[in-house]
């Protein structure tokens, strides 16, 4: 039987210009109790890279820089079952309140997906039409094998956004 996994609360502020989407924590991220914890996901040096800040692995200050540049972060599913990280044994999931933050943030004017995981949820949840612009970026899973400075180049349209 697979274990029933939750994600985090959002990282979200007044200010908030954009929502980034992951799928839901691995298990790294799960046991640290951090978003993107895996210390070969990619998300974190291109947060960094992008905003041409110095890089810490302080999730606090990590944090700080995602909220200082308008950054919402959060997941598509709320809780689901899944047998160690892989997006592709992800079943029976529930997906989170989207549309809710999206009506309670309206500064928020993109919404960006970290991989095709949750571009697909996203869909499921928003349908075909959604009024608010929706991209798909490259994961910065290390599964995901396109390299850094291809993932860099394209996960820089946020800044157009902010």
């Amino acid at each position: 039987m697979q274990k029933r996994i939750s994600s985090f609360p959002p990282i979200i502020s007044e200010g908030s210009k954009i929502l980034i989407l992951g799928s839901v924590p691995g298990v790294k991220s799960l046991e640290m109790q951090q978003y993107y914890a895996h210390p070969q996901n990619q998300f974190w040096k291109i947060i960094f890279q992008l905003f041409e800040e110095d890089f810490t692995a302080d999730y606090r200050k990590r944090t700080e820089i995602i909220r200082k540049n308008n950054i919402a972060l959060w997941d598509v599913i709320d809780s689901c079952e899944r047998e160690g990280s892989l997006d592709t044994k992800i079943r029976n999931e529930e997906h989170n309140d989207i549309l809710k933050i999206l009506r309670h943030h309206p500064n928020i004017k993109a919404v960006f997906c970290n991989g095709q995981k949750s571009f697909k949820n996203l869909k499921k949840i928003l349908g075909k039409e959604s009024e608010i612009p929706i991209f798909v970026l490259p994961s910065t899973s290390p599964l995901h094998t396109v390299s850094f400075d291809k993932k860099l180049t394209e996960w820089e349209i946020l800044k157009t956004f902010l």
